[in-house]
């Protein structure tokens, strides 16, 4: 059973907590960590997504964030971030190889599986540009299907169009994309 800390509007941990289930079937608010890892190929950005396993309770067969996952009660967004990352991906990596760039809200109520899920996080956003060959990623079969290498504004603007092959965050997406332009530009 997982369990989560509530948190306030900034993601600070109110001492509460609730079931996984609970929080998605009322909508409570709880905090989740996204990695973006990225890489700069011909002077242009591409991201690895994820593409979700058809069993998922949300947006199941869809392409998403690198890695993200609910943060547990009582642990902190890096440590989080760190332990998605090896159990998604089979990436081991350390606090210093990941860049915190910044937190958005998830707010939204959908149907699948027939069943109404409600989501209500605060996102914490990391940045991996660590050396990734998707030909060694370990999928972690339960939560993905594979992992491919998108170009980055070609996933802004598919995002933005509501392009239903992928559930990427689009907040969560600008965050990174703003990150990487202005601490890792790319002079072409």
């Amino acid at each position: 059973m997982e369990i989560f800390d509530i948190v306030d509007e900034n993601g600070n941990p109110t001492g509460e907590i609730v079931e996984r289930k609970v929080a998605h079937e009322i909508g409570v608010r709880h905090r989740t960590a996204h990695v973006w890892i990225a890489r700069n190929v011909m002077g242009k950005w591409q991201v690895l997504l994820q593409k979700r396993a058809i069993t998922k309770d949300s947006f199941p067969g869809r392409y998403d964030t690198s890695s993200a996952g609910h943060i547990q009660a009582g642990d902190e967004p890096l440590e989080s971030a760190i332990r998605e990352m090896e159990e998604e991906l089979g990436i081991v990596t350390t606090y210093e190889q990941l860049e915190f760039a910044g937190t958005f809200r998830v707010q939204y109520e959908k149907e699948f599986h027939n069943k109404l899920f409600k989501d209500n996080e605060i996102a914490f956003v990391y940045l991996y540009l660590g050396k990734v060959d998707i030909e060694k990623v370990i999928v972690q079969e339960e939560e993905l299907e594979c992992v491919e290498w998108f170009d980055l504004d070609y996933t802004y603007n598919e995002c933005r169009a509501h392009n239903q092959k992928f559930c990427v965050p689009l907040k969560g997406l600008e965050i990174a994309r703003d990150y990487l332009n202005q601490y890792h530009p790319i002079n072409e």
